[in-house]
């Protein structure tokens, strides 16, 4: 990455560099925007708005600047290192690459998370479910949360954050999965959560939470769009599980009473079209309640049910 203060220096003098025909931050980015849009292997993958905010966002790691600055420097000649560094990204990214996973890093909840190929690109969609687990969870209310299959910890960290009070266990079969989810808690200082490398509860203790959460791999194994976008780049078995693609819905389900306190809540994300098997799994576990909430897009995305019970009959 190239250092600011190099960056600076051209800016110093951008009249005289510009005025004899050297290039220019907003010439560069524009000019990459163009590339993306009209990249074979991101076709019907970028709208405009996108193409221009990724070309924009790898120009600012390439010259270690933050968007700020890029916009108000944006007439100031590009250096020679940092166009050589902008090339090298944008090509990763024109071959389909996703823009996380060259970054290294993704805003979920107004957390800045580390990822890479061995976690799922966290997305806006699963925010619906953090606000459906902060719902159940009042400010200064303790509770115990279960975050199923964490990935980078996206959802277990923004659980973490918005109630301090918490004590989340996060779950994942990824080893390096979980790395990357403990070096997320560290550089967010986030310290009431733990991460465990478990097959779903194979490694969890017997003990009973208020509520489990999971965002698990929910996509037919065949699907098509398995190999389209960024899903391409992203860990197979974050994404696929079955030929129905509920293999791992269907796990959770059938073991989350054992897990659930009294009037405790499951809630699992799934695809848009998945509300009405997932309900029909709950119900035939015996779970009630149960309620499917949309996305900001207005899909079905989150569908969530109650444990009955009122008195325990697990671990006692």
């Amino acid at each position: 990455m190239t250092a600011v203060n190099d960056v600076v220096t051209i800016g110093e003098t951008v009249s005289a560099e510009t005025s004899i025909g050297k290039t220019s931050l907003a010439q560069t980015w524009r000019a990459a925007q163009g590339q993306l849009l009209a990249a074979a292997s991101l076709e019907g993958v970028l709208q405009a708005s996108d193409a221009r905010l990724e070309a924009q966002l790898l120009l600012q790691t390439s010259a270690g600047v933050n968007r700020a600055w890029l916009v108000a420097h944006a007439d100031d000649a590009i250096s020679t290192a940092v166009a050589a560094e902008y090339q090298r990204l944008l090509q990763r990214r024109l071959n389909g690459e996703p823009v996380a996973y060259i970054l290294g890093q993704r805003e979920f909840y107004g957390l800045n998370l580390m990822v890479s190929t061995a976690t799922l690109i966290p997305r806006a969609d699963s925010e619906t479910l953090v606000d459906a687990a902060l719902a159940k969870i009042g400010v200064n209310q303790p509770a115990s949360v279960l975050d199923l299959g964490t990935g980078s910890g996206a959802i277990a960290l923004a659980i973490a954050q918005q109630r301090p009070l918490s004590d989340i266990i996060a779950l994942d079969a990824s080893v390096a999965a979980i790395n990357i989810a403990q070096q997320n808690a560290q550089a967010l200082a986030i310290s009431n959560v733990r991460f465990i490398s478990s097959d779903w509860f194979e490694q969890l203790a017997p003990q009973r939470f208020d509520l489990i959460v999971s965002n698990p791999p929910y996509i037919a194994e065949h699907d098509a769009h398995l190999r389209l976008g960024d899903l391409r780049f992203e860990p197979l078995t974050a994404l696929a599980s079955g030929f129905d693609g509920l293999d791992a819905i269907r796990h959770i389900i059938e073991h989350s009473l054992v897990y659930l306190k009294p009037q405790a809540w499951l809630m699992l994300e799934h695809g848009y079209n998945q509300a009405e098997p997932v309900t029909a799994l709950m119900a035939e576990t015996g779970l009630v309640n149960i309620v499917t909430i949309k996305d900001l897009g207005g899909n079905d995305r989150v569908t969530m049910a109650k444990n009955p019970l009122i008195v325990s009959t697990h671990w006692d």
